[in-house]
Parts: structure tokens; sequence; C-alpha cells
């Protein structure tokens, strides 16, 4: 055997030898792929998908703090003045779910809300909760009746801003939009409201009319009882009225004897972009009775007449019909919006010295609002707002307030 097969033997021997410790070799096994979070851009920024899954989830909200002040307040300070100066800190989180189904998109969302004013114990709960799915909607929102209303300062001036348990459908199709809803007003019989809404809309702007039948405005008599808060109200079975005695401070309000059925309300209004970054808008409303789906929260507590020694307590107007403008407009990072209402009340009530009820007809107001605000960051901006309250019911002077705050606001 010559070196060359020597060394052509050996080589073999060693790869035979090596094939076979590698057959005995233990294999690892691959890692499972991590499903990392995946951003779903179907609905808008800020989306993404719950791992494992095709729905998509976003989070949102802000945290603000208001330095706020009001004149001529019914409640006075410590140092015994009728102005209020006070600070409010709000705090919101909003979760907005969604997902493709065969019967549309579906959405479930909930906002929580928490705020707490000069001190006070916090206020937590669910602001809105509701399921969209294919146009139905179920669940706690603002009523149909509120959804185009309302003007660009954040003192907005709505009639009927209110938020409500109802059922609704919705269609819309080519700037075209058809709603109804059916909502539960806490009477606790089996009839709800009836709400509809027709709106149209383009680049150039849009136009919407809203109609609600109130089948039963029995809470309207528990605002007009709460009116009269400096009063114990008791009613009299001999006479089948409420009678009051006097405990404090007397305000007006409505009739606590008054029929309160139903009640049909009305509202339209048109929003125009006249130039770049620009809108306006033109509202008003009518309702046939006291409502809720027609009052104003115009005032912070007004404070009495001199002539009379009648005042407001914090709440809100019975409206019978009100129209207003509101113009807004961005200059960059600076946003400024002006808005003003004028309208009547429904006749308003108030007891005389003696306890006996007095009718002291409808009242005549208006309230006028101005904003500036100002970006600093993306997320992050600060608001001032003054604003002007003029209510003169009929056989006496007017009753005025001026309020303001200045705001700094986070958004995420």
């Amino acid at each position: 055997m010559n070196i060359k097969s020597l060394l052509l033997g050996s080589a073999a021997a060693l790869v035979a030898v090596s094939g076979a410790r590698a057959a005995d070799a233990v294999v690892m096994a691959e890692p499972e792929p991590v499903d990392y979070v995946r951003v779903c851009d179907v609905y808008g920024a800020g989306f993404f998908y719950i791992p494992g899954t095709e729905t998509c989830i976003k989070f949102g909200g802000l945290v603000r703090m208001d330095f706020k002040a009001a004149s001529d307040t019914s409640v006075l300070n410590d140092e015994g003045d009728d102005y209020n100066v006070y600070t409010r800190v709000r705090a919101r989180l909003n979760i907005d779910v969604r997902e493709q189904t065969e019967l549309g998109e579906l959405q479930s969302y909930i906002r929580f809300q928490a705020t707490n004013t000069s001190g006070a114990s916090n206020d937590v709960g669910m602001d809105q909760a509701y399921v969209n799915l294919g146009g139905f909607t179920i669940g706690k929102q603002d009523s149909l009746f509120t959804w185009n209303d309302g003007f660009y300062t954040d003192e907005d001036l709505p009639v009927g801003d209110i938020s409500v348990n109802r059922v609704g459908y919705t269609f819309a199709a080519n700037g075209f939009e058809a709603a109804v809803s059916l909502e539960d007003d806490g009477s606790l019989d089996a009839m709800p409201d009836v709400v509809g809404s027709l709106k149209y809309g383009g680049a150039w702007g849009s136009v919407y009319v809203a109609g609600v039948y109130d089948e039963n405005t029995d809470n309207m008599r528990d605002y007009a009882a709460g009116s009269f808060s400096g009063y114990d109200l008791v009613y009299n079975p001999a006479t089948g009225n409420v009678d009051a005695v006097l405990t404090g401070y007397n305000y007006i309000g409505l009739d606590p004897n008054g029929d309160y059925d139903d009640a049909f309300a009305v509202k339209a209004g048109i929003e125009v972009s006249p130039w770049q970054d620009a809108k306006f808008k033109v509202e008003g409303s009518w309702a046939s009775d006291p409502t809720n789906y027609s009052t104003n929260d115009l005032y912070y507590g007004l404070d009495q007449n001199e002539e009379t020694d009648l005042g407001f307590d914090p709440g809100d107007v019975p409206v019978e019909w009100q129209v207003g403008a509101g113009y807004g407009q961005s200059f960059g990072k600076v946003n400024v919006a002006l808005s003003g209402v004028y309208g009547k009340t429904f006749d308003l009530y108030g007891f005389d010295g003696t306890g006996a009820l007095v009718n002291y007809g409808d009242a005549d107001y208006y309230k006028l609002v101005g904003d500036v605000g100002y970006n600093f960051t993306k997320n992050f901006f600060a608001l001032a707002e003054v604003s002007y309250t003029n209510l003169d019911p009929d056989g006496f002077d007017d009753i005025d307030q001026t309020q303001g705050f200045l705001r700094l606001q986070r958004n995420f």
C-alpha cells in the first residue's frame, strides 16, 4: 500500500465517522414566530390589530385644566362677593374597537370621564357606550337631535344637548344622510321619544333638519320644582296644587302645577366654508311646549334681580325658540371663533314674599361667546373664552352675567 492509498482511506474513514455523529446530534426546535402588534390603517391613524385577531383598537383621550370665573352669581364666595373663581380638571379615555363582518363594519365605543371641580370629589362615569353594525346603533350617546348642532366656540350654545340610551338606524350615501332614533326619556313607560334627522353635505358645506316627538314631558315638572331650590315644595291634596314654603333663595323656573304631557321640537341649520380654513353656520330651533330637547345651559347661577329678588338656579333654560350664528377661522397655530344666539323662553314662574306662585311671563335672552386658541404643539393647546349672557323677563329689569375661562389641554 502506498502513501497515496493510505491517505485516501483515512479521509474516507473520518467522513464516515463524522456522518454517524451528525445523525445522532440533537436538533433544536425553531422558536414560534412572535405575533407582533400590527398597524391597522383601515380606519385611520392610531388603530392597531389586537394580537391574534383581525380586530382593530384605538385608545385616545385628553387631560385638561380650566381656570374659570363668573360674575353676578347666586352663590356668593367665602368673601361674600357675588362672583366665583374656581378650577376644574377633567380626564377622558376613549376606546374605539372595530372589525369587518359579513354584515358590515362592527364598532364598539366607550368613553370614560372624570371631573374634579375646586376640590370637590371626583365624578367618574361612563360618558358614552354604544355599538354600531351596518348602520344600526344601540347604547348611550348624544341624542340624534343634537348630532349636527352647535357652533365653533367651546360654549357652542346648542338646544337640547342631552345624552340618552337609544336605538337608531342611519342610512348614508353620496353626501345624503337619513337617521331615526328611539330614545329612552326616563318616564318608565313603554313609549320612547322618536327623533328623525336629514342631512346633505359636500365640499361646499352642509344643511340639516331634525325633529323630535317627546311623548312624556313630566320630567319638566321635576325640573320646575328643582328650579325653586329656595323652597320646600309640598303637594296640597285639598287644592291639587304644589304649595311652597320659603327656606332660602327664591329662583325662577317653570310652573310646578303645569300640564306636562308631550311636545314637538324641530331644528335646522346650514354650514358653509366661505374660504380656506373658515366656517360659518346659522341654525334655529322651535318647541311646542317645554321639553328636555329644547333647553339651553346659558348661565352659571345668575344673581337675583333687584326689583323682584328672583334669580336663576344653575341649570338649563326652557327655550321656546332660538336662532344663532357662528364663525370659526384658523390662522396657522391660532384659532378664533365667535358665536351668538337670541331666543325666548317659555313662561317663567316664581313665588312672591307671601309664598304665592306668580307668572312672570316669558323672557327674551341673548348670549355672545368669543374664543382664542393657540396650539403649542400638535397635541397641546391653550384656549381662552369670554361670554356674556342677558335675560330679560317680562315685567322687570334684565339679569346679566359675564363668564370666562383659560384652558390648558393635552390630547392623546
